[in-house]
């Protein structure tokens, strides 16, 4: 497996965030089974440049959490029978699939992990297992696909122990600080 990790903003977290990205679309890949190595871009920018992408690739014109760029498309969501590594989804050089960009914003992962009440790499984790779950297909366009999808994410984060805490933000906390 490939990751290629690129900077266009600082990201100064607590965590190991090269070490868990990799981890996470690891244990994507082997949940879903995806039977060939894989290669996936991870892009972490600032606001500014995740709201130029959504507004060039979406039509919205308002800074996001995270954007996925899947390359190959399937026949339904997790299928990889009629995957061919003959085809130009795969890198000649290394013969791995190549899945796609996830692009994220950093500072979104910030500011959620606050509004949900957990940690910055509990929603560093989600946000790019959610993209990995879409360069491998799925998508949450109806009720029914959104929940096979949520489904996915928590058991994945669960086992990789990643749970939401739930706990309160600093300036939400009662009692003395």
């Amino acid at each position: 497996m490939t990751v290629t990790l690129e900077e266009e903003t600082e990201a100064f977290f607590s965590f190991d965030y090269k070490e868990l990205a990799e981890k996470v679309i690891d244990a994507a890949l082997e949940a879903e089974k995806f039977p060939f190595e894989a290669e996936v871009s991870l892009l972490l920018v600032s606001p500014e440049e995740i709201r130029e992408l959504n507004r060039e690739h979406r039509g919205m014109d308002a800074p996001t959490d995270v954007l996925s760029f899947p390359l190959i498309e399937y026949e339904s969501p997790g299928y990889f029978e009629s995957l061919d590594q003959e085809e130009d989804n795969f890198n000649p050089d290394t013969g791995e699939a190549m899945l796609g960009d996830i692009v994220l914003c950093v500072d979104k992962v910030r500011k959620q992990a606050e509004e949900f009440g957990h940690s910055e790499k509990r929603e560093y984790a989600f946000l790019i297992l959610h993209s990995m779950l879409h360069l491998l297909g799925y998508d949450h366009m109806t009720k029914e696909d959104a929940a096979v999808m949520e489904e996915k994410q928590r058991k994945i984060l669960d086992r990789m122990g990643i749970l939401r805490d739930f706990r309160k933000p600093e300036h939400l906390a009662i009692g003395p600080h």
